[in-house]
């Protein structure tokens, strides 16, 4: 743990606190780092769905009675 760590309370339900406890055990992690390591891939995943929302910014919209419409004439519904 870095020194520059900060310092905060979590609250967990009692099931989901029991599976951290013994992933940490198995693991010879800390909850802290456990905890820490899954908000990074969360975060992680924000970040990329963030970017492909911006590569596709530009895509021109279709309403929905358009995307069942297209979809019809391709024959997939």
């Amino acid at each position: 743990m870095s020194q520059l760590s900060k310092r905060s309370t979590v609250y967990f339900e009692p099931s989901i606190h029991q599976a951290l406890r013994l992933k940490a055990a198995s693991t010879h992690l800390s909850l802290s780092e456990l905890v820490n390591e899954a908000v990074q891939l969360l975060m992680r995943d924000d970040q990329e769905d963030l970017s492909a929302l911006s590569a596709r910014a530009k895509e021109p919209e279709m309403s929905y009675e358009a995307l069942l419409n297209d979809l019809k004439i391709h024959g997939k519904i």
